[in-house]
């Protein structure tokens, strides 16, 4: 609360200090400001907030043309704190996709090599056998692409590169158990 009033207070003694001439400098403090969240990945983690701040500015540009001072002051603040909202929440974001995104590309490696390993001690069909190939030969595609797309830093790809991809080798694996579950045990007479 009390960095709010002394927010408050800044801003009512900017308004009316600079009331006779466009507050270029607070505009291009805005204007720093979006760059730098656009640089921090805003515009595609805080898309939104980056829309408002970039709108803010361009209010206080034309506030400024029509020599309402106050008015472009006021868009000028709004913008730059938009801005800096906009900067911290594409850094959260971006720090959540890459957690997320590297769980998945773990979680898919985990069971594929589970599903591999199981593989190769299956007594399968020659047909179930195939299918289970098929899978996890998709399976490794997918999570090629998934891994480059996670060095690359496009934490968003990598989802969409993953979907779907964890279902199919846990059917496959529940696939390979049940032939050996059904088989019925001979006995010798």
């Amino acid at each position: 609360m009390v960095r709010f009033a002394r927010r408050l207070a800044l801003v009512i003694v900017v308004l009316f200090a600079a009331c006779a001439e466009p507050p270029n400098k607070e505009m291009n403090l805005a204007q720093g400001a979006i760059e730098a969240a656009r640089a921090a990945g805003a515009e595609r983690f805080a898309a939104a907030e980056l829309t408002a701040a970039i709108d803010a500015l361009k209010r206080s540009n034309e506030a400024a043309a029509g020599d309402d001072y106050r008015q472009a002051l006021s868009h000028a603040l709004d913008s730059f704190e938009r801005a800096q909202n906009a900067a911290k929440l594409a850094v959260e974001g971006r720090a959540n996709a890459r957690g997320e995104a590297e769980r998945a590309v773990t979680q898919v490696a985990t069971l594929l090599a589970t599903a591999e390993a199981q593989l190769k001690t299956a007594a399968l069909p020659a047909r179930a056998l195939k299918a289970a190939q098929q899978t996890m030969a998709s399976a490794r595609q997918s999570l090629q692409k998934a891994r480059t797309a996670l060095e690359k830093d496009d934490y968003l790809s990598v989802g969409p590169a993953l979907e779907g991809v964890a279902a199919a080798l846990q059917a496959t694996m529940t696939q390979m158990d049940a032939p050996a579950a059904k088989t019925p045990v001979r006995r010798k007479r």
